[in-house]
């Protein structure tokens, strides 16, 4: 299994078009029905502080994910949104889980 972390801070202006952008590539990712993804987002106490965390059961589950067009286009808009702080990705290994 693959976990990874990854957290980015918007500016305040982008915030709601940030969360669109979410709403639409989780609903792609819904609509896929695979449980080999396990996807979740958390919105800092800041209120523009964003953290994904992603579980892959393998690379060709994360592969699917990273192709949905939502996502690409999520994470482009972010990035074009003049961040203010860039993204931080961190691989996890698992240790636990219920």
């Amino acid at each position: 299994m693959k976990s990874v972390k990854v957290s980015y801070t918007v500016k305040p202006s982008f915030v709601a078009q940030n969360q669109q952008n979410i709403n639409a590539f989780m609903e792609e990712l819904k609509q896929l029905g695979r449980l080999d993804i396990r996807y979740s987002i958390y919105l800092g106490e800041d209120g523009k502080t964003f953290t994904h965390l992603s579980l892959y059961q393998n690379v060709e589950a994360q592969n699917t994910f990273l192709e949905l067009e939502s996502f690409k286009f999520f994470q482009k808009e972010r990035d074009e949104s003049g961040l203010e702080m860039e993204p931080n990705i961190e691989v996890l290994n698992l240790l636990a889980a219920y």
